[in-house]
């Protein structure tokens, strides 16, 4: 073969499918590891780097395991020792199948309200109330209204957990791109506050009625102010007693962060507290502190869930899936990026997935990673997932062991351990003078988003929040921003006129989004109200020798240096249009005219569609009327080819109204004005030729004396679709010029 020429043959449909289909060691090997990431550490783990620090961290999250999964399982409306569970078994599934390091995943205060919302809202106490048939009072039957409540939140956490793994299987780990930072942390602040509402009851030591639907929360603060006057005084001395001790320690450890080597374990200090106290002084039976009563021994035997409440709590497993997901996949990548190593989004999403149905088996409610337990594992010295093994082992020994202990402790401690951890959430009300400043689209979403969650209840608040944080999106791009640009003095950019002088004659229209059915209308009403008569100039009054010299890419051109192509090229182009616009005073003579060249700078465009193809289709036409040329600018090659299907180029808009940059456009107008030592760009293309040819012996060369995209273009698609062979004696097959040649090496370098 003659190292001149270049083979371009088409690959066919089985050679296209092969590299997917085919099945090699090497990527059975990686298939495994991304399927069990477990099995691409352990082998290489160090005890002697890494077991001490897990070790500890370990300790540390197992302790605050204890506490928490107590207290967030009152959230869920199930009995404490179910938030036990949910410490123990998702733990141990996703330290197999989760690929973050640092994040800990158990219950959590968001997720909990959740499932305790679907729990109360399917199993109200009013289901389990009876008449006592002796004196005629109402009896609630307390155990059998747990039972079926802890049926109800693991069938939705088994629901949910389904979700996410086939979620994860088809790779729909980017849904969580949907839910934008202000309306996380809106939804969790509003959440926040039913976790707080949910709480009081216990505090005061009143027994509120329950309420659903839109506007729950409001009826319930109502009832509560109601039942004020019953309030427990044992219950609310308590409560008391605990939030101090609890608030004051916790901000002694943030403000001993740095000195204690661990922080104090106040929650497990004062659960043990509380427990000793209730015992030993009767807070039960003397003065009806309401407590967690009696703990069983063991774990609980898995239980297939019970599928006929699927068509009920469906809606609720989604919206559950799908924030449980947001917050552990925004926790653990900034872990990831935090230590240096990648979180996969979709393998996060089948980790979590599996974590909730495995545990949903055995009865326990849905998970997520917390920021609480997370923070102590890293900052204890956690390095991998041994730690999370380590915390369920304590879980395990408390459930085998010490789990009967507990059984006199109030429920209101539980309730001020939820409030203390409320902290952070009710920090993000911080937000809002934060992005006062800095957006207030993003500041409506936060705002709309919380209102949504606290007066529509989550599930609905999650839908509505959504719903108008899109539109807002859509709005963004109904209502972009127009305007004409001009040349920055000694460069080739073009920015706002605002700022910079117009070149004359000569109208560069930008939009600052895609333009789509949505806005098109739009976009051409602004074109034809920003298209005003200018004064016009023939190239002998300006210096336009010295524009015609220009390079048209002078960063790409540096690359060609090293080649022969043929050409030779001036420096001071851009100094050029300055000096032109520049010199519209001194030659103004009274001439003027309108506007005869419009550049559409379409840079910002990632598509086009029917509607957009059909307006620039008018444009060209109603403009050509007129005497205006029309051109494009900035096209990127997914646009060239969307406008290239939908038949947009023809006789009357050839390819080459097409131009790389505005600037090239710019010169090519100038010319065309009347602009004498403009270089002619000669190139000499190959066709695309069949399988068979090659550009050397078989290709029709076609002469294009036009810097525009109608070759380069051509060029991109062979390549693209094409198996090249080039060799360095093929460089002189390449455009004559410097101009063209900085383009031909922008698109080699760029892996077309």
């Amino acid at each position: 073969m003659d190292n001149k020429t270049v083979f371009l043959f088409s690959p066919t449909l089985h050679d296209a499918f092969r590299p997917g289909v085919r099945c090699s060691m090497p990527k059975l090997k990686r298939s495994v590891l991304s399927t069990l990431p477990v099995l691409s550490w352990l082998p290489r783990y160090s005890v002697r780097d890494n077991g001490l620090g897990d070790l500890i961290s370990g300790i540390s999250v197992g302790i605050m395991h204890l506490p928490q999964g107590m207290a967030y399982a009152l959230l869920a409306s199930v009995p404490p020792v179910f938030g036990l569970y949910t410490s123990f078994y998702p733990v141990l599934v996703y330290c197999i199948l989760g690929t973050s390091r640092h994040i800990s995943i158990g219950t959590f205060a968001v997720i909990s309200i959740m499932i305790g919302s679907v729990t109360e809202r399917l199993a109200p106490d009013s289901d389990f109330t009876f008449l006592n048939g002796t004196n005629g009072t109402a009896v609630l039957d307390v155990t059998a209204r747990d039972a079926y409540r802890v049926q109800i939140a693991a069938s939705t956490t088994v629901l949910s957990g389904l979700f996410q793994v086939l979620l994860g299987m088809v790779r729909f780990g980017f849904v969580v791109t949907y839910l934008s930072e202000p309306l996380v942390r809106g939804y969790t602040t509003g959440a926040a506050t039913h976790v707080v509402v949910s709480q009081l009851k216990y505090i005061f030591g009143i027994h509120p009625a329950r309420f659903s639907g839109p506007l729950s929360q409001v009826y319930i603060l109502i009832d509560i102010c109601r039942h004020l006057p019953e309030t427990n005084i044992g219950a609310l001395v308590v409560s008391l007693v605990a939030l101090v001790v609890l608030i004051v320690v916790k901000e002694l450890n943030s403000c001993y962060e740095k000195k204690l080597p661990l922080p104090i374990p106040i929650e497990l200090i004062v659960i043990v507290a509380a427990t000793l106290i209730s015992y030993y002084g009767n807070l039960n039976s003397q003065y009806d502190v309401a407590v967690v009563g009696e703990i069983p021994r063991g774990l609980k035997s898995p239980s297939l869930p019970d599928v006929s409440l699927w068509g009920t709590v469906v809606g609720d497993a989604f919206a559950v899936a799908i924030v449980g997901y947001a917050i552990n996949i925004s926790l653990g990548k900034t872990f990831g990026l935090k230590h240096g190593y990648k979180v996969d989004s979709n393998q996060e999403l089948v980790a979590l997935g599996l974590s909730n149905t495995v545990g949903g088996f055995f009865q326990c409610y849905s998970v997520t990673s917390s920021m609480s337990r997370s923070l102590i594992q890293e900052s204890t010295g956690g390095r991998t997932q041994v730690a999370g093994v380590v915390s369920s082992v304590i879980v395990l020994i408390t459930v085998l062991q010490l789990g009967t202990l507990f059984g006199e402790l109030p429920k209101a401690v539980l309730s001020c351990i939820v409030f203390v951890n409320l902290k952070g959430m009710f920090k993000q009300y911080l937000d809002i003078p934060a992005l006062w400043k800095s957006n207030t689209v993003d500041l409506l979403v936060w705002l709309v988003t919380l209102v949504c969650t606290i007066l529509l209840n989550l599930d609905l608040g999650l839908a509505a929040s959504i719903a108008f944080s899109l539109l807002t999106v859509i709005f963004r791009t109904q209502l972009p921003r127009y305007s004409i640009l001009g040349q920055v003095p000694g460069t080739e950019l073009y920015l706002d006129t605002d700022t910079y002088e117009e070149i004359p004659g000569i109208t560069i229209f930008r939009s600052s989004t895609t333009v789509y059915y949505t806005n098109a209308e739009l976009y051409l009403d602004a074109l034809q109200k920003k298209v005003v008569s200018k004064p016009q100039f023939t190239p002998e009054q300006s210096n336009i020798r010295s524009l015609c010299q220009s390079k048209v890419n002078w960063a790409y051109e540096q690359q060609w240096t090293g080649l022969d192509l043929g050409s030779e090229t001036g420096s001071h182009g851009d100094d050029a249009i300055t000096q032109t616009s520049s010199t519209v005073g001194e030659e103004k003579r009274g001439r003027s005219s309108k506007t005869h060249t419009i550049i559409l700078d379409l840079s910002t465009a990632s598509f086009v569609d029917t509607v957009t193809v059909m307006m620039l289709n008018n444009i060209f036409r109603d403009y050509r009327e007129i005497d205006i040329d029309i051109y494009l600018a900035g096209c990127q090659v997914c646009v060239v080819e969307q406008l290239s299907r939908a038949s947009f180029f023809s006789e009357s808009i050839p390819k080459s109204r097409l131009f790389t940059t505005v600037h090239d456009a710019v010169l090519h107008s100038l010319r065309l004005q009347g602009a004498s030592d403009v270089p002619i760009y000669e190139c000499a293309l190959v066709s695309r030729p069949s399988p068979q040819g090659h550009l050397a012996g078989g290709g029709t060369v076609l002469q294009n004396q036009l810097h525009s995209y109608d070759y380069i273009n051509e060029l991109i698609l062979i390549l693209r679709s094409d198996i090249i062979s080039f060799s360095t004696r093929t460089w002189p097959v390449l455009p004559r010029c410097n101009q063209h040649g900085s383009h031909w090496s922008q698109i080699i370098n760029n892996g077309y």
